[in-house]
């Protein structure tokens, strides 16, 4: 298990390959990274495939803030670092955050001291000279008239190091060198500070959880650094920047191609800004146990703040905590009205591509709406895109299944394979209890080289859903079982259908059926072996329902037209 997972949200980053080689590089502890690419792959491409590097990817922009509280929720590290997609970082960062974090407690964020990134200049194609620090395009040479070329350098400016932030009286951002100063607020190598640029933070995944992630309804960008101070000091913690390690970050405000990749309006600015200034400043934030006044209070003298700004809400902190939102408790019958479903899509990306890519258009069509996290071991285009850049394997599928457990917020999920073509009357299952794994059995396989169409009642990993919780679960105790024990058959891939100590499990398992069937494509890159008669089970019971037929009930002929059926379903 990673000790420290590193969350980049990118859009539009032109560094983001080069900034996470650079995390790589410097890391020496288990530290893994997750990159939320969020509304548009890299330009230019080139991402590091990597088994220490998850790829999250939304083909609509859902925010910064959104992208970076996804990550968060797929890690299970203990250790979390927001990361902005154009940085460097100290040698050892990593090792040098956790041990200070072990040392201060569970309740301080840190900031690791910040430098400028120098990552690039512009030189000359035609070797005249002529060189230029990062900036816009430019459109030629100013010395010669030849070409402009990057030359990377990617390394901290000298003579730009900052360990202390503040906000003014309208909780706009500001840096605070004066502060830095104070001995009140150093404690050997560690710097009080207020707010922080929002490029760089770390905490404990845990912390992160109790602080509820980045507050979304600020919009996608803005007052982050405002929202971090003020969370981790209200909330009875504190915030500090860490002077044994530093994180180098590249500004862009000369507009043109080198501005934020981010589309940003003045309005949105304006609309987090007000949200900002009411939430703080009202005491509004349901997760404080002290005031804001409190906080201008440690920090006094805070320049431009007087006491009555912030101090006429003294004594009138919120409740701590926000209750969570109600769950079924094991046992009882789920309500159907409310619930969210959402599906978790796992593939090796092997096979016919025709193939898969009907199965993914089907599901899109099928599903109505609900959220879809895909894990797969290449990048598709298909709801959120998780990519695991490892081996095809068993365990590889379990272990792409519980990360797209982890990464949903459902409370009820459906596992979808690749080379399944899902009926839509499918998903409007909801499971009558929470503590039961229950299976579509309305299942017909379909040989892709004759368009035999085959019907038995079996239980399988593709026809499963269940509660997230009860899946998670599962889950987890068979990634770590199959990896310390290896797995076999007699362990069995569906949930609920073997029982301990031979299985996972005691955890029981029931079925139905939808009104009209999946269709579940047999080709040459199944995981599981094909079966066409009756005598290759060695149970007999395991075939019940025996049909064999030239068509799918509600999906047409397929015998001898396999290729044909398959292009109407995309019709």
């Amino acid at each position: 298990m990673p000790e420290l997972s590193v969350l980049i949200p990118s859009r539009n980053e032109a560094f983001l390959a080069r900034t996470v080689e650079d995390v790589l590089a410097h890391a020496k502890a288990e530290t893994e990274v997750i990159v939320v690419l969020d509304g548009a792959w890299p330009e230019p491409p080139g991402l590091p495939l990597h088994p220490k590097v998850q790829v999250l990817f939304h083909p609509k922009s859902v925010g910064q803030r959104a992208a970076t509280n996804e990550a968060a929720r797929i890690s299970q590290a203990r250790y979390v670092m927001k990361l902005d997609a154009h940085c460097s970082l100290d040698d050892g960062f990593d090792v040098k955050l956790i041990e200070a974090a072990q040392e201060l407690g569970e309740d301080v964020t840190q900031i690791p001291t910040q430098k400028n990134l120098h990552a690039f200049d512009w030189v000359c194609a035609a070797a005249c000279g002529w060189r230029q620090y990062q900036g816009p395009t430019p459109a030629a040479c100013v010395k010669c008239g030849g070409a402009a070329q990057r030359e990377m350098v990617w390394k901290p400016r000298r003579g730009t190091t900052t360990t202390a932030w503040r906000f003014d009286r309208a909780l706009h951002f500001q840096y605070a060198g004066e502060m830095s100063k104070r001995p009140e607020l150093t404690h050997g190598d560690f710097v009080e500070t207020m707010s922080c640029l929002g490029a760089c933070f770390f905490m404990s995944r845990a912390r992160f959880a109790q602080l509820g992630g980045l507050d979304e309804a600020h919009g996608s960008w803005g007052q982050m650094g405002t929202e971090v101070g003020c969370k981790s000091w209200l909330s009875g913690g504190r915030m500090v920047t860490n002077k044994r390690t530093w994180f180098a970050h590249m500004f862009r405000t000369q507009g043109g191609d080198f501005s934020f990749p981010y589309e940003i309006h003045g309005s949105d600015q304006d609309k987090a800004r007000a949200y900002s200034r009411d939430l703080w400043k009202n005491d509004k934030w349901t997760g404080a146990t002290r005031p804001l006044a409190w906080m201008l209070e440690h920090f006094a003298p805070v320049p431009g703040w007087e006491k009555e700004d912030a101090g006429q809400t003294a004594g009138h902190a919120a409740p701590v905590g926000v209750d969570p939102a109600p769950a079924c408790s094991a046992g009882t019958v789920a309500a159907a009205v409310g619930v969210t479903k959402g599906v978790v899509y796992y593939s090796d990306c092997r096979g016919d591509t025709t193939i898969l890519e009907a199965a993914r258009q089907q599901l899109l069509r099928a599903t109505n709406g609900h959220s879809i996290v895909s894990v797969t071991l290449a990048p598709v285009k298909l709801g959120t895109n998780l990519v695991l850049p490892i081996e095809r394997g068993v365990l590889t599928m379990f272990r792409q299944i519980l990360l797209g457990l982890e990464a949903s917020d459902a409370e009820i999920v459906f596992l979808a394979e690749h080379d399944v073509l899902y009926h839509p009357s499918h998903f409007d299952f909801v499971p009558p209890r929470n503590d039961v794994f229950y299976y579509n059995v309305n299942t017909w396989k379909v040989d892709a080289e004759t368009g035999r169409a085959l019907h038995y009642i079996t239980r399988q990993t593709s026809g499963l859903c269940a509660s997230r919780e009860l899946l998670l679960g599962h889950y987890r105790a068979r990634v770590e079982r199959v990896e310390r024990e290896g797995f076999t058959r007699r362990m069995g891939f569906e949930p609920g259908t073997h029982r301990a100590p031979r299985g996972i499990d005691n955890v029981a398992s029931d079925e139905w059926q939808s009104p009209w069937p999946n269709v579940d494509i047999r080709h040459g890159f199944n995981l599981t072996p094909n079966r066409w008669r009756q005598d290759q089970f060695r149970n007999p019971k395991a075939c019940l329902g025996w049909l064999e037929a030239d068509e799918v009930p509600g999906w047409g002929v397929t015998k001898n037209r396999f290729s044909e059926w398959l292009a109407e379903r995309g019709r």
